[in-house]
């Protein structure tokens, strides 16, 4: 099969190069089954049977700096570079991670039949101008037609060579809207156990990139039924079949059911917020009581939530910005939308959930209300919405005043000290207590009439 595929000048180049100095070399990975898809393309990855040392000798700006024979080409800031490998065959994955031993290849049949899927495992040969032949060994196009996901050669092997590929099926089916081939599937399942010996670092980023994904709720329901989701999320796994349908309760499935669809109506794209979605009620399989009359009750689950969400974030590595906002994601998002909350309570809601982090709360709720069954919104939640915008308005520490610890030593005639902090706490008291606008003349004014 012959294609037309225009390319970054800085590819091209390096196609020219490798034509003059007659070498051969193919794009490969990802990104060919990104160019039959027709998908923006963002990795471009080349294969050779040129070693490192001779790609060096035509790249003299390259790097390499690794067993695995990739030679780095710097593309422009904040680009990813070009990646160029030479081909390889590798043998013995004692850590189901990394090969134990790595040569250099003599055939591009050799280096595609280590590859993960058959959907990977396509090659471009360039010709002329524009046009590449498509080099596919192991049928990835009929895959691709078939919306498939299929391992190159035995599954069984291929998982073993690197248990995060049972992830990154996962991952490519929930983006691609593929399915994935029975027996690949069920190589998955025998070998879930393996993702253990995975460094929480690579797991956590499969999984972050799982729930960015344009169908979350279906990717994770992927995860869990090839055995990798209680292995990865068991937190979640042992909420299913905790009922939570009671008198007087709107909820109509159990709390894992609930939780997978609230994560599935959850509104935003940020993997975060939607993992906090999935589980801000798995505190409810610590908490649940029934009652003789058949109600139930999960009494401060919020707070269980919270632990689980912190042995998450700690055990999948997160940054301490992911930490925070999961956490105070799950912490409270069993928050009150009463039309006569106080601007205090609006304000203290504001600062547990952080001003950063409001908007995801409330995309946190939508997904809650609707995973329930519940109305997508109500004239309460669009009232606490305007709430929210008004009690920003406001000054939330005392430096948000329009005074400063100056115009009350000159005005009292002090010196710096506890006195200038307790005026100031007095002010911001009135403003935020007892509506006391916060503009300049009318805080001087009032300062002017009081004495401590």
């Amino acid at each position: 099969m012959i294609i037309n595929l225009r390319t970054p000048v800085k590819v091209s180049e390096v196609f020219k190069k490798f034509r003059l100095a007659t070498l051969e070399i193919y794009m490969v990975g990802g990104l060919v089954r990104d160019v039959m898809l027709k998908r923006q393309l963002y990795d471009w990855d080349f294969t050779t049977p040129a070693t490192p040392e001779e790609i060096l000798t035509l790249f003299p700006e390259a790097f390499y700096d690794n067993k695995y024979g990739t030679v780095g080409i710097p593309m422009g800031e904040g680009e990813r570079p070009l990646e160029i490998t030479t081909f390889r065959s590798e043998k013995g994955y004692s850590d189901s991670r990394h090969p134990d031993e790595v040569t250099w290849g003599k055939t591009l049949e050799e280096d595609l039949m280590r590859r993960d899927f058959t959907i990977n495992a396509m090659a471009l040969k360039p010709l002329t101008g524009n046009k590449f032949e498509v080099i596919d060994l192991y049928h990835g196009t009929d895959d691709l037609n078939n919306k498939i996901l299929r391992a190159v050669g035995n599954p069984e092997e291929r998982f073993a060579e690197d248990a995060l590929r049972m992830m990154r099926a996962v991952r490519i089916t929930t983006q691609l809207g593929f399915a994935i081939e029975e027996e690949t599937f069920t190589a998955i399942k025998n070998n879930a156990a393996k993702i253990t010996e995975i460094s929480a670092e690579r797991v956590r980023d499969e999984l972050l990139k799982i729930l960015a994904a344009d169908f979350p709720a279906d990717g994770y329901l992927l995860l869990r039924n090839c055995g990798l989701g209680e292995i990865i999320l068991p937190e979640i796994e042992k909420t299913f079949g905790v009922e939570q349908k009671s008198p007087g309760r709107h909820h109509i499935y159990d709390v894992g059911t609930h939780s997978v669809e609230a994560l599935r109506n959850c509104p935003s794209h940020d993997p975060i917020t939607r993992l906090a979605t999935l589980i801000h009620d798995a505190g409810k399989a610590r908490t649940q009581r029934i009652y003789p009359d058949g109600r139930i009750t999960f009494y401060n689950h919020e707070m269980e939530s919270e632990k689980i969400a912190l042995a998450i974030s700690e055990r999948l590595r997160f940054s301490n910005e992911q930490k925070d906002k999961f956490v105070r994601l799950v912490r409270w998002h069993q928050f009150s939308v009463d039309e006569k909350q106080t601007d205090s309570a609006i304000r203290r809601f504001l600062k547990n959930t952080g001003l950063a982090n409001v908007w995801d709360m409330l995309d946190l709720r939508t997904g809650d209300r609707l995973g329930g069954g519940a109305r997508e919104t109500s004239w309460r939640l669009e009232e606490f919405k305007k709430r929210l915008i008004e009690v920003q308005k406001q000054p939330f520490s005392i430096p948000d005043l329009k005074i400063s610890g100056n115009d009350i030593m000159e005005m009292k005639k002090i010196t710096s000290g506890p006195l200038v902090g307790k005026y100031l706490e007095k002010i911001f008291t009135e403003v935020t207590e007892y509506n006391l606008p916060n503009e300049r003349g009318i805080l001087l004014k009032r300062l002017s009439e009081i004495n401590l």
